[in-house]
């Protein structure tokens, strides 16, 4: 019983960390099978993830810092779907006011809804991170599997030696978290695996309700090809590395803030 009790806590502590990609999801599936009025639905998408993001800020679900790093990623985010979109990786066939360059700017949202997840899930299971490498090698890694997102169209994809380098320097890394009371560790690799595979299903749901479309979807709805897995994978990474990196500045910031007023 005390096993159960804990994954219903863990699963509970998940559940409110996906409270915003839960909302996008939900909005997805009402606004395909309910017109609303006066606009398109990419525009009301958009309206009601701005109204979602004021609300939690609002009700103190999440903090300003976080805020900070989920319109990070919202940058992030739209600037890869401009390019994805003008590249013909996929499609967003519908009308709206607010789409730029045939992108519609609800987009970034769906990308900010995974760093919103990632600063919940951190502060809610309290997690730490166990032989965390220098940033001299976490950003500079980052930032290649990003780029690899836009260069792999001109030239040679290297993701998979990017998954191995992956591997390689966080071989040694460990994630620490707390469920009710009691600390769990797992792999950091393994955590990026379930966490690449559970927004590959997401995706799914996501094509479903029309979010986005593949070229091979425009005819009728298919389950997205399993090898998008490596692909949210290693924007798992990309997400992961940005805000622990944030984290350990802010950290790190804190305790020389502190020190200071020790002093004085």
């Amino acid at each position: 019983m005390k096993v159960v009790r804990q994954l219903v806590h863990f699963g509970w502590e998940q559940a409110l960390s996906c409270l915003f990609p839960v909302v996008i999801f939900a909005s997805l599936a009402i606004t395909k099978f309910i017109p609303l009025p006066l606009m398109g639905r990419y525009d009301w998408m958009l309206f009601i993830c701005l109204l979602m993001q004021w609300g939690m800020v609002r009700s103190g679900l999440e903090t300003q810092d976080e805020l900070k790093v989920i319109s990070l990623f919202h940058l992030i985010g739209l600037t890869l779907e401009l390019f994805k979109v003008h590249m013909g990786s996929w499609s967003y066939p519908e009308e709206g006011y607010t789409k730029i360059f045939e992108v519609p700017l609800y987009s970034g949202f769906m990308y900010a809804s995974v760093a919103s997840y990632l600063c919940q899930a951190w502060r809610r299971l309290k997690v730490e991170l166990i032989h965390w490498p220098s940033l001299w090698m976490v950003v500079p890694l980052a930032t290649s599997i990003y780029l690899n997102f836009f260069t792999h169209h001109f030239w040679i994809d290297v993701r998979w030696w990017l998954s191995a380098f992956v591997i390689l320097i966080f071989f040694h890394t460990w994630v620490s978290f707390e469920v009710n009371g009691v600390r769990y560790q797992m792999p950091l690799t393994l955590s990026f695996v379930l966490i690449g595979f559970f927004i590959w299903v997401a995706e799914n749901i996501a094509t479903f309700f029309g979010a986005w479309q593949y070229p091979n979807q425009s005819d009728t709805w298919s389950i997205v090809h399993l090898g998008k897995v490596s692909s949210w994978l290693l924007l798992v990474i990309v997400s992961f590395l940005i805000v622990s990196a944030l984290k350990q500045v802010k950290g790190k910031s804190s305790t020389k803030s502190r020190d200071y007023r020790q002093v004085i």
